[in-house]
């Protein structure tokens, strides 16, 4: 049966001298593994296109019976390499792949998912990165069902907006101060009214303020604590994003970008 979709390449690796095992995320029939035959030799068909978390235009056939599909061609949208990508874009292209690739189940249509995906990498181009980080951490662990009331604690439902909030490695959504367990940390009162606000609007508006590695730093480590407990494995990329807030600390929108892109 041949297929038609928008998709983002998420990873391509080879299997002969020819020919690629693509990993891609499409809009119509969720994340898909396919055969690209001969993409090593043939420009005319995939071209630049392979590239990881390139929007593309893909055409398949799926084969009854047969876990991998039949890629025949890409026809490229727009590339991350449009613009430069230093180790900053790397680490975060590579997270948003490494949290696609594992919180995605095979052929299950995520066209939510798919929107925050390609949303996320328009923002990410134009040299967006924290914001887009914590953006895209935050509404993967709610579209996954991972994400409680970010009003109350989760063990007696009292307000965490008057008591305030705590999270711990082990507990689903937000702790209050009765039930902080040790290592718990604090969630600050601006960090937890930007997830809030973050749950209820697009990340355009958040895309033109400025924005540090430090600010929200403690929302991305909860969210990101909160995939990886659910996805029983730590995320390889978060530890480099974790390194990489503590290495660069930027003083203004200006600087960061600079430093990005």
């Amino acid at each position: 049966m041949q297929l038609s979709s928008d998709a983002v390449i998420l990873r391509v690796w080879p299997v002969n001298e020819a020919d690629l095992i693509v990993s891609f995320l499409t809009r119509d029939f969720g994340k898909l593994k396919g055969v690209a035959k001969s993409a090593l030799k043939s420009r005319r068909r995939f071209g630049g296109a392979l590239e990881m978390m390139t929007e593309v235009r893909a055409t398949f056939a799926d084969r009854p019976r047969q876990d991998l599909v039949r890629i025949d061609h890409f026809d490229l949208i727009t590339s991350p390499l449009r613009t430069p990508v230093d180790y900053a874009r790397m680490t975060a292209l590579s997270f948003y792949v490494e949290v696609m690739e594992q919180a995605l189940p095979d052929r299950n249509p995520e066209e939510v998912a798919f929107r925050l995906m390609t949303t996320v990498l328009n923002h990410s181009a134009a040299g967006q990165f924290w914001p887009s980080i914590t953006y895209f951490s935050l509404w993967m662990t709610r579209l996954m069902g991972w994400l409680p009331d970010l009003h109350v604690c989760t063990v007696c439902s009292s307000s965490v907006l008057e008591s305030g909030a705590w999270f711990h490695p082990s507990a689903d959504g937000l702790l209050c101060r009765l039930h902080a367990m040790s290592a718990s940390a604090p969630l600050s009162p601006e960090s937890l009214h930007l997830a809030q606000r973050m749950l209820r609007s697009p990340i355009a508006e958040f895309a033109v303020q400025p924005w540090s590695a430090q600010r929200g730093a403690d929302l991305r480590r909860f969210a990101i604590q909160s995939l990886e407990r659910h996805l029983e494995r730590r995320l390889r990329t978060a530890e480099a994003l974790r390194r990489l807030a503590t290495s660069v600390v930027p003083h203004s929108e200006t600087s960061l970008a600079t430093t990005l892109e």
